[in-house]
C-alpha cells in the first residue's frame, strides 16, 4: 500500500487539489481573463512550476511488500499501534531479504523516516537485537533501524538521492532476532515529521494510502474469528441455509489449533444431552494431538476444506474486523481491513457472531464484559480469591529444538534477562507451561507479552548453548521453530443473559437451555512459584489446578450478548466466570457451541427474531437441531464420558 503526494504534513494533498479548493469560483474567473489577454501560456507554466515546487512525498506500508522474503507478517497488534508490520523472526539467523518497487512523484533528495521498534527496550535499556538496514535499489542507507528508542516511533534516515522514479526498497535483517518495521516515508518536507500518536498517526495514513471502505455486501450471519469456535459456527449456519461472511486476520483457519500456534484440540465431543453436536469438530480434527508438534501434525488443510465444501460461506482471511457501526443496541456493520493491503470492506447483516478470542467486536459495540478474577462474594465461587483482581490466564509462546549430525550454534543472547545454572530450564522444548503476562493486560500490554515470550526462550536456549555446563549435551541441537503468534487463554468475557459459574458445573445444576457439554477440568494456571521466586514480576512458567467435573451442559444464554441485541458469541470470550473459563475454553467445547450458535441463527432468520428471542420462544426447536447435529457424519461416534479415561487423557497431554 505506496502512494505518493505533491504536499508533505503541512496539507497532505496534491498540489491540484490545493489550487481547486482555493476558492474554485474565483480562480475559474481570473483565469478566464487571463485567457483573454494572451496569458495562458504563462498561467500554465505557472501552474506548473508551482506543484513542482512543492514537497514531494511517498508513504510505504512495509506489510504490503510484494516479496516478503523471510520477513513475517505480523498483525496481532493492529489496534494497538495502528497497522500489522513486518518482522524478521529468524531464531537467530538473518532472514531473506523483503522487496518491493514503488514509483516516486519525482526524482532528487528525500529525508527518510522508518517507524520502528526496538523490542528488547522494557528490559534493557541499551540497543536491542532487531536491527535491519533500509537498501533503496540495492545501496544501503547509511544507518540501522530498529535497535534504539523504547516505543513505536519514526526513526529518522537521514536523507537519500532517488535518481530514477522506479525504484526497489529493500529491507535487510541484520540478526534474525525479530526486528520490526512498520512504514517508510519519504518526503521532501525539510521541517515536516510524521505524527506517532495513534490518533494523528491513523488519519495520517488514512490521507497518505487513499483507502476508502468498500461494501462487503449484506449476508444473514457475519461470524468474525476463525479458530474452531469461528468455523464450527459458520459451518453449521451454511448447511442450515445461512448465507455467512466468515472474517479471520490470518491466512490460516485454526486459531489455537493451527500450524501458527500449535495447540491441541482438548474437550470431548459426542456427550449427553446432545451428543450428535461436535460432528463438524470431528471433520476438521487432525488425526494426532500435542502441543509445540511439527507443523502438518496440525492438518490446516482440514479445517480449509471443511470451510471450503460450504458454498454458502464467503471467506475472508487476512482481514482484521476493527470497527463497529451501531443502530440502537444492534450491530448495524462491521468494518474490516485486509492486513498486507489495506483494503477495507463493511459487512452488514441482522446477525453477528464473536468468536475473535478477546471480544473485540463486542467491545466495539459496547457490549458488556468481564475482565480478571471475581472475587469469592461475587458469586460464591470456592476457586475465586478473596478479593477480586485483574490477574488472567497467560499466554503461550511454545516452541521446540531439533537434534541434528553436526554442532550447531546460537549467538549470544543477552538482552535484560538473565540466566544462570540454577534459574535455566534445562529443556529441548516449551509448551503450554511457557506462559507470560498474567499480571497485565491481555489485551493492550499484549505485545509487550508475546515479546517477553520470545526473550525468555532465546535467552534460555543462549545460556543452556553458550554458557552452561550442558553445552555438549546441547551442542548439536538448534531451535526448530518458536512461536511469533501466541496463544492467548483469557481476555475479555462478554456477559450474557447467564454468566457460567463454578457452582453450576460442580453442583450440577441443569437449566431448560442446557446445549453441548463440557468435559474438562476447571483448569485454571497461576505464576509457577519457584519460577516467581527466581524471577519476581517477571514470570515466564505456570502450574495449573484441575479438579475434575463431570460432564455440564452449558445453557444457551451464555452465548449472546445480555445487551447488545443481535450479538452471539463463543470461545474463550462467552459468558462464564473467570473459574468457569477453566473448563468452557477447550477447543472441541467451544466447536460444539459454535455449532450451537449456527443453529440459533438459523431459527433467527426464520422467525426474524433475535437472540434472545431463541430462549424466549423457540427453545424446542434449538433443542430439536441439537439432537440432529450439522456434522456431515451424522450421530458422534466419540465414547461417552469416563472418569477415568478423562483422568488416563490428562496424563498424557499435559494440560492446555
Amino acid at each position: 500500500m505506496l502512494r505518493s503526494t505533491g504536499q508533505s504534513g503541512k496539507d497532505e494533498r496534491s498540489c491540484v487539489t490545493s489550487v481547486i479548493n482555493n476558492s474554485i469560483e474565483n480562480k475559474m474567473k481570473s483565469l478566464y481573463f487571463l485567457m483573454k489577454g494572451g496569458t495562458f501560456l504563462l498561467v500554465i507554466c505557472s501552474f506548473l512550476f508551482a506543484c513542482n515546487s512543492d514537497p514531494a512525498a511517498l508513504f510505504v506500508e512495509a506489510e504490503s511488500f510484494s516479496d516478503k522474503g523471510g520477513w513475517v507478517v505480523d498483525q496481532q497488534f493492529t489496534d494497538l499501534m495502528g497497522s500489522p508490520y513486518l518482522m524478521a523472526h529468524g531464531m537467530g539467523i538473518p532472514v531473506d531479504d523483503a522487496s518491493t518497487t514503488v514509483k516516486f512523484p519525482r526524482t532528487g533528495t528525500y529525508r527518510l523516516f522508518v517507524r520502528t521498534y526496538n523490542w528488547t527496550s522494557p528490559w534493557l535499556k541499551d540497543k536491542g537485537p532487531g536491527g535491519f538496514q533500509v537498501l533503496i535499489d540495492n545501496e544501503p542507507v547509511g544507518m540501522t533501524f530498529g535497535n534504539e528508542g523504547s516505543v513505536w516511533s519514526w526513526q529518522e534516515g537521514g536523507t537519500v538521492e532517488i535518481g530514477s522514479k522506479q525504484v526497489q526498497i529493500r529491507l535487510r535483517d541484520m540478526s534474525g532476532f525479530n526486528g520490526r518495521c512498520d512504514a517508510l516515508y519519504f518526503t521532501q518536507d525539510d521541517a515536516f515529521v510524521p505524527p506517532s500518536e495513534i490518533e494523528e498517526l491513523t488519519a495520517f495514513r488514512y490521507r497518505q494510502t487513499g483507502i476508502v471502505p468498500e461494501n462487503g455486501g449484506h449476508y444473514d450471519l457475519v461470524v468474525t474469528g476463525g479458530g474452531v469456535g469461528g468455523i464450527c459456527t459458520a459451518v453449521s449456519a451454511a448447511r442450515l441455509g445461512l448465507k455467512v461472511a466468515f472474517i479471520q486476520n490470518r491466512p490460516v483457519w485454526g486459531g489455537n489449533n493451527s500450524s501458527e500456534v500449535r495447540v491441541h484440540l482438548g474437550g470431548r465431543i459426542g456427550l449427553e444431552p446432545y451428543p450428535a453436536l461436535g460432528g463438524i469438530v470431528k471433520e476438521l480434527s487432525p488425526v494426532r494431538g500435542g502441543n509445540a508438534q511439527v507443523a502438518g501434525r496440525y492438518e490446516d488443510e482440514k479445517e480449509r476444506q471443511v470451510v471450503d465444501s460450504e458454498p454458502a460461506i464467503s471467506q475472508f482471511l487476512n482481514f482484521h474486523a476493527f470497527k463497529v457501526e451501531m443502530d440502537g443496541n444492534k450491530i448495524k456493520s462491521v468494518t474490516a481491513k485486509h492486513v498486507e493491503t489495506g483494503k477495507e470492506l463493511v459487512f452488514t447483516a441482522p446477525l453477528f457472531v464473536d468468536c475473535t478470542g478477546d471480544g473485540s467486536i463486542g467491545a466495539l459495540a459496547g457490549a458488556d464484559f468481564s475482565m480478571g478474577r471475581e472475587s469469592k462474594a461475587e458469586f460464591g465461587e470456592s476457586t475465586a480469591p478473596e478479593v477480586g483482581d485483574k490477574m488472567t490466564m497467560g499466554s503461550s509462546v511454545q516452541w521446540y529444538s531439533e537434534e541434528n549430525n553436526f554442532d550447531s550454534s546460537f549467538p549470544v543472547f543477552k538482552y535484560g534477562v538473565k540466566f544462570d545454572g540454577e534459574n535455566a530450564q534445562k529443556v529441548t522444548k516449551g509448551e503450554w507451561t511457557w506462559e507470560t503476562g498474567m499480571h497485565l493486560n491481555q489485551i493492550t500490554d499484549f505485545e509487550r507479552i508475546r515479546d517477553y515470550g520470545l526473550l525468555v526462550v532465546f535467552s534460555n536456549w543462549s545460556f543452556l548453548k553458550n554458557e552452561s555446563g550442558l553445552k555438549n549435551q546441547y551442542a548439536n541441537r538448534a531451535l526448530g521453530w518458536v512461536a511469533y503468534v501466541a496463544g492467548k487463554r483469557e481476555s475479555r468475557r462478554l456477559l450474557g443473559d447467564f454468566i457460567l459459574k463454578q457452582q453450576d458445573i460442580e453442583e450440577h445444576i441443569l437449566y431448560p437451555d442446557a446445549t453441548a457439554s463440557v468435559s474438562w477440568s476447571i483448569d485454571l494456571h497461576y505464576p509457577d512459584p519457584e519460577n516467581s521466586r527466581q524471577f519476581p514480576g517477571n514470570e515466564f512458567l505456570s502450574v495449573c489446578e484441575q479438579p475434575m467435573v463431570y460432564p455440564y451442559p452449558v445453557p444457551y444464554r451464555c452465548l449472546y450478548s445480555r445487551n447488545i441485541a443481535n450479538l452471539f458469541m463463543t470461545g474463550r470470550n462467552m459468558s462464564v466466570t473467570h473459574v468457569a473459563l477453566g473448563t468452557t475454553r477447550q477447543m472441541r467445547t467451544i466447536g460444539m457451541f459454535g455449532e450451537v450458535i449456527g443453529m440459533a441463527a438459523s431459527i433467527c432468520r426464520q422467525h426474524d427474531v433475535l437472540p434472545r428471542g431463541v430462549y424466549e420462544s423457540h427453545l424446542e426447536e434449538l433443542k430439536s437441531l441439537m439432537k440432529k447435529g450439522t456434522g456431515k457424519e451424522g450421530t458422534v461416534d466419540y465414547p461417552q464420558y469416563n472418569l477415568g479415561e478423562m483422568l488416563e487423557e490428562k496424563k498424557v497431554i499435559h494440560g492446555n
